[in-house]
């Protein structure tokens, strides 16, 4: 669990710097992946499994292909027959029959005769070569042959590419494209993965309101939940992003507790400071199941996790400033996403890049900073966007990487090397 190699447990000492009551980012990520395990998997339609781990090793049943086949389409004969040909002495051979892919029905041939065939079709029983057609006049009862073929030429070997009880993919390989049509070529339409994560997305606030409705002089589009209902998605979850709830504990536990029957985990954003219409936290600290924690990060120091209600739900609460949000959402969020579905590594890896400028941070915190990404023929370099603010939005979509300043650094110079979260990239 190391944020680019940093981890407790490998002998990181605590940072000086954070004051005494501050978690570390590390500390909070440990309760949160200790608190939660990967879902059972189980058979389901190979389709719908590209992201997903393999529970199970995949053997091959059969071979791959199933029977030699002619990879061109040609006439299929012994090489022997046509050991002379040539352009200027051409063999003559009967045709006997032609076999095209599909066709259901074996066929044989004898010595010195040939059967038209098309590519994919398999090879007729006596045969051990294709001649393409190119090198030939083409002939329906008779065929002349102008270039002889070595043995095996243009034939795909029964189980050339798979043989049968081969493992062709272990267990945990990500089912991409190319895996999922492996497995179907091989036969299977369902593999055992674990599943999706479902996750529920809730947003709180009075102040909110749905996108497109009537806002009064003191209310906010609801961004966040959309936002987080997408970054979840896109980790590879099943997302329900619910409707705003207001600031009222009796609504907010009414719709939590309404949401868990499809819900593996929940997220929520906003609600969770310490004044008196903190509807998240006054609701889940009287539980007693979940714990609110302030954490050496920033944007958005306040945290919290746990388990509700009897389902024993995980919940994940994160700060309501978009910003909070969505790197409280890359730090904690995605890599519970990720254990869930039983993928690895957990978290996003760290690569370096060259500052494009320098920034100034307050010592205590891990900051994570938006930027632009970008390789150059000079390497790779990050460039901050915007000014500081949890509130900017417009900024975070500007980006496409995090800058992380270490919680004992104080400034980043213009050349300096820093680590930085690519965001967006499969891992």
């Amino acid at each position: 669990m190391s944020d680019g190699g940093e981890t407790r447990g490998g002998g990181r000492a605590r940072p000086a710097s954070i004051p005494e009551g501050l978690l570390t980012v590390e500390d909070h990520l440990e309760t949160i992946l200790r608190g939660i395990g990967p879902l059972e998997p189980y058979d389901q339609p190979v389709v719908e499994s590209l992201g997903l781990p393999l529970h199970q090793d995949v053997v091959a049943a059969s071979d791959l292909p199933r029977f030699s086949q002619a990879a061109v389409d040609g006439y299929a004969l012994r090489a022997e027959d046509v050991a002379e040909a040539s352009a200027s002495e051409p063999v003559v051979l009967p045709v006997v029959g032609e076999v095209h892919a599909g066709s259901d029905r074996p066929f044989a041939i004898s010595a010195g005769t040939a059967v038209r065939i098309a590519a994919g079709a398999p090879m007729p029983k006596g045969s051990d070569s294709v001649v393409r057609r190119s090198l030939t006049d083409g002939g329906n009862a008779r065929v002349a042959i102008s270039a002889s073929v070595p043995q095996g030429r243009d034939v795909r070997p029964q189980g050339d590419d798979v043989a049968a009880g081969q493992t062709v993919l272990p267990a945990g390989t990500v089912l991409g494209p190319r895996e999922i049509g492996l497995v179907a070529a091989l036969g299977s339409s369902r593999v055992a993965a674990r599943p999706r994560p479902r996750v529920v997305v809730i947003a709180t606030g009075s102040e909110l309101r749905e996108p497109g409705t009537h806002l009064d002089f003191d209310s906010v589009n609801d961004g966040n939940s959309f936002m987080l209902a997408a970054a979840a998605r896109a980790a590879g979850a099943v997302a329900y992003r619910v409707g705003v709830v207001p600031d009222d504990p009796r609504t907010f536990r009414q719709v939590l507790s309404e949401q868990l029957v499809r819900a593996d985990l929940v997220v929520t954003t906003g609600g969770i400071e310490d004044g008196d219409r903190e509807v998240v936290r006054q609701t889940l600290a009287a539980l007693d199941t979940v714990g609110f924690h302030d954490v050496a990060l920033d944007p958005g120091t306040r945290h919290g996790f746990g388990r509700v209600f009897d389902e024993q739900t995980p919940i994940i609460t994160l700060p309501g400033d978009p910003v909070a949000a969505y790197v409280g959402f890359e730090v904690f969020v995605l890599p519970a996403i990720r254990r869930l579905m039983g993928r690895a590594p957990y978290r996003r890896p760290m690569v370096h890049a060259v500052l494009a400028s320098g920034v100034e941070v307050e010592a205590g915190k891990r900051q994570y900073l938006r930027g632009v990404f970008e390789v150059t023929h000079r390497g790779a370099k990050v460039t901050p966007v915007g000014a500081d603010g949890e509130h900017r939005i417009g900024a975070l979509a500007q980006s496409n990487a995090l800058i992380v300043v270490g919680e004992d650094e104080t400034a980043q110079n213009l050349g300096d090397t820093v680590r930085t979260l690519v965001l967006d990239r499969p891992f």
